[in-house]
C-alpha cells in the first residue's frame, strides 16, 4: 500500500520532472536575452556610444547563447535519465 509515502522511484521521476523544468526556463532566459540583445544591435545606428553598444549587445547575445546550450544539455540528461529509469523498471 503506497499511501502518501513517496517511494524512490517516484522521488527521483519528481526530482528529473524539477530538472527539466528548469532546463526549459534556462532555455527561455537563453532566448529572451538573444531578444534583447538583438534589439539593442537594431538600435545602435542611434546610439551616443554604438562601439560600447555593440560590444555589450555581442557579449549578451553570445551569453544567451551559452545559456540555451547548457540548459539543452541539462534536458537531455533528464530526459536520458527517464529513460534509463523506465528501462530499469521494464
Amino acid at each position: 500500500m503506497r499511501g502518501s509515502q513517496n517511494y524512490p522511484d517516484e522521488v527521483n521521476i519528481m526530482a528529473i520532472g524539477s530538472i527539466m523544468n528548469n532546463g526549459v526556463m534556462g532555455i527561455q532566459k537563453g532566448y529572451s536575452q538573444i531578444n534583447q540583445a538583438t534589439a539593442n544591435i537594431a538600435k545602435v545606428a542611434v546610439s551616443e556610444n554604438p562601439t560600447r553598444d555593440l560590444t555589450e549587445s555581442a557579449v549578451t547575445m553570445m551569453q544567451g547563447k551559452v545559456q540555451v546550450e547548457a540548459s539543452a544539455k541539462v534536458l537531455q540528461t533528464a530526459s536520458d535519465t527517464i529513460g534509463s529509469l523506465i528501462d530499469i523498471q521494464a
